[in-house]
């Protein structure tokens, strides 16, 4: 059975949704080098342990042992995507996407219990995922062919999957561009029809930032504009990391990964235990790169609105949105921002819809 699936290869996160109404999966785009662990007590969820081989001919290094996403975000050694990384091209964001496609066939009580001692899976996909403004006319193609074929991916010491093997054999993948999938995911129902007319068929213009790079699509009847559509190499995580330096500055205090500081702040928890000292409150920090943060974001938009004034409203999506908007709110000073729930997870839904949508017009021809 060919499943078809979402998934939104973020550079903070990897978000896969599957068709049929699951939840979510979400997994820290974090890897670190893997290595024999010493377990004292088995963690109580697979997505807290992901130790794996993965083997793909697309990467560089074929067959080698990684932590990922949580379990890395911990680990001293652990890499997190960078400015200069490119997702379409990046072995990380490969690594940490069949992990999560490999994970999502075989989760679940049904999936685990089916065949006790089962040591190997086949799963088949059809995938939808999505590329920035910017890179999409050049890597799209690049991105699909790395996608497609066959990978394997082997569960180590992660609980509940200890010893399984899957192999992944991904028969497409449809490309989409980001934000974009967005408004295509709040412009229809789940079965693909109209839901929304003003967007499905208005000029919207879209920010969609996420950790790296900050998307400004405008679309118009549901068709990228070309010549408008753009997008900014800036993302929440240069924030991030200047919050984590001059955290360890004033406090002496070093947040492992970025993951670790977003888990935090999501939560509100912004006081922190100092080495010996006492505590710490981080607040103000916090409060000072996220409102320099928002004061670009709101430019950036009031600068592409100016340029093309026939963009009936703005859209503000994606993690860094999320994350940002009370601070956006401040500093937009009555210019008229839109904001969604779920922000993080509008890109990853439309992704699946495209890629349904795509089959289906296949299956009429």
């Amino acid at each position: 059975m060919i499943r078809l699936a979402g998934i939104d290869i973020g550079n903070d996160s990897v978000k896969l949704v599957m068709g049929g109404g699951h939840e979510p999966i979400i997994i820290p785009s974090v890897v670190s080098p893997g290595y024999e662990r010493h377990v004292l007590q088995e963690e109580d969820s697979p997505l807290k342990a992901l130790d794996v081989m993965v083997y793909s001919p697309k990467l560089k290094k074929r067959n080698q042992r990684y932590f990922i996403g949580m379990l890395a975000s911990e680990d001293q050694d652990n890499v997190e995507l960078e400015e200069t990384d490119n997702k379409a091209t990046s072995d990380q964001s490969l690594i940490v996407a069949l992990t999560a496609l490999a994970y999502a066939s075989i989760a679940g009580s049904a999936a685990q219990a089916q065949q006790p001692g089962q040591t190997r899976d086949e799963a088949e996909y059809v995938i939808g995922t999505g590329l920035p403004v910017r890179t999409y006319a050049r890597y799209h193609q690049q991105f699909e062919e790395r996608l497609v074929g066959e990978h394997e991916v082997t569960f180590l010491s992660t609980p509940k999957l200890k010893g399984r093997t899957v192999r992944l054999l991904i028969r497409k993948a449809i490309i989409s561009i980001e934000g974009a999938a967005a408004l295509f995911n709040m412009a229809t129902h789940d079965n693909l029809q109209v839901r929304d007319e003003e967007l499905y068929n208005g000029c919207i213009g879209v920010c969609e930032m996420g950790a790296l790079t900050t998307d400004f699509p405008v679309i118009k009847r549901m068709s990228i504009d070309n010549q408008f559509s753009t997008g900014e190499q800036l993302g929440l995580a240069s924030y991030l990391d200047a919050i984590i330096r001059d955290v360890e500055d004033q406090h002496g205090y070093r947040f492992a990964s970025r993951t670790k500081l977003v888990q935090r702040i999501r939560k509100g928890a912004y006081t922190i235990q100092r080495p010996g000292e006492g505590k710490a409150d981080i607040r103000s920090i916090v409060d000072n790169y996220f409102g320099r943060a928002a004061q670009k974001i709101v430019d950036l938009i009031r600068k592409r609105w100016k340029k093309y004034p026939d963009i009936e409203c703005f859209y503000v999506l994606g993690g860094g949105a999320a994350a940002l908007k009370p601070y956006i709110h401040e500093a937009a000073e009555g210019m008229r921002l839109r904001f969604v729930e779920d922000s993080e997870l509008q890109n990853v839904y439309g992704y699946l819809k495209l890629a349904r949508n795509k089959m289906n017009q296949a299956e009429v021809v």
